[in-house]
């Protein structure tokens, strides 16, 4: 037990049925470690759990985004300040080992040491809302093109008789002639197999189809409820910002700035000098959704918006190469977004796409 006055840390490693928790004291002395279940009464008793020792500075908890979501939504609803914890490399785990207790006690140990300070996601309002939503679009979208590829593939081997018939068609010609045709004869036939294969094949595309649009009438007006001022910005659809909201959660304000942002989303520059070179690379950390999603908001610009093409124009002039002005570009739009996300302070300073 920690002295009376002593504020004590918590720690807490996290799986589906268990929380293994933690506490250190000030100097991170290991003062007790206790399992609790995934309920309610689980997670109230780790609560009292914690506050029978001391006075609770904050809470370090590794999966946040996962397994631990439910129990810092807990802590947090009840005044506990939750720190999100990053995984331990291997280095330090070849060297302390791996149990639960052990990495209960380095969660609370990190926050400690000022190694872990990210605040979690709040993951209780509507962005978490369209977060849900596009779980379903995103693997239906994935299912629908894998459908398509298997579509292709069994043309390519089909007989001739079947193959000659589909030769040339569209995407959705194709799909159209296969769903509604009606094949005959016997399935130990290659050929009236292959063709029983294609309708149905169709059929699941055009379900799939109607799923991705349904998703879309959902996800859309969500996303202009949530962010206006985002949505209306060229070359942002509701499908990318739908993307960069669930990147920045429900409390954007947790990130702290415009390139705090940037790094969420890979977009801020790596130096890559070296010698007489001086230069800045593609970052490719961070949240690879997310940096997809400005590239396709930059490949968009680069199309459509004239400020964009006028300063691709400028930069090509001046011997910089494509991808390093697509680089640039993201880092501008990241800016630009994170002053248009919900919740944040935004200064009136107007953008210029620079370097």
């Amino acid at each position: 037990m920690a002295a009376d006055g002593i504020a004590v840390i918590g720690g807490i490693d996290t799986h589906t049925d268990l929380r293994q928790a933690a506490v250190i004291d000030g100097i991170g002395r290991h003062l007790a470690t206790e399992a609790f279940e995934t309920t309610p009464a689980g997670y109230q008793r780790l609560l009292d759990w914690l506050h029978s020792h001391a006075e609770v500075l904050a809470v370090g908890i590794e999966g946040t985004g996962a397994y631990g979501a439910e129990i810092a939504r807990f802590l947090t609803a009840n005044g506990i300040t939750v720190v999100e914890v990053d995984r331990p490399d291997r280095e330090a785990r070849r060297d302390n080992g791996k149990s639960d207790p052990i990495d209960a006690y380095g969660a609370a140990t990190a926050v400690l040491s000022g190694r872990a300070g990210g605040t979690p996601k709040a993951r209780n309002g509507i962005v978490e809302a369209i977060r849900a939503l596009r779980v379903v679009r995103k693997s239906a979208v994935k299912a629908r093109t894998q459908t398509i590829n298997q579509i292709r593939t069994l043309i390519v081997t089909a007989p001739s008789g079947v193959r000659d018939k589909l030769r040339g068609l569209s995407a959705r010609d194709l799909i159209d002639t296969l769903a509604r045709s009606r094949p005959t004869g016997e399935l130990a036939d290659p050929a009236c197999a292959v063709r029983t294969v294609l309708r149905r094949l169709a059929r699941r595309y055009q379900a799939l189809s109607e799923e991705i649009k349904d998703a879309d009438k959902e996800i859309g007006p969500l996303v202009t409820q949530a962010a206006p001022r985002l949505i209306a910005l060229p070359g942002i659809g509701p499908e990318t910002a739908g993307q960069l909201l669930t990147s920045a959660g429900d409390n954007p304000d947790r990130l702290r700035s415009e390139a705090a942002f940037a790094h969420l989303c890979g977009a801020a520059p790596v130096p890559a000098s070296s010698g007489h070179t001086n230069r800045h690379r593609l970052n490719r950390g961070g949240d690879r959704a997310a940096n997809n999603a400005l590239h396709t908001i930059v490949l968009v610009r680069m199309k459509y918006d004239q400020r964009t093409q006028e300063y691709v124009a400028r930069r090509t002039a001046q011997g910089m190469a494509k991808k390093d002005i697509v680089r640039c570009l993201k880092r501008f739009v990241a800016r630009e977004i994170y002053r248009h996300l919900p919740h944040v302070t935004h200064t009136t300073e107007p953008l210029r796409q620079t370097a």
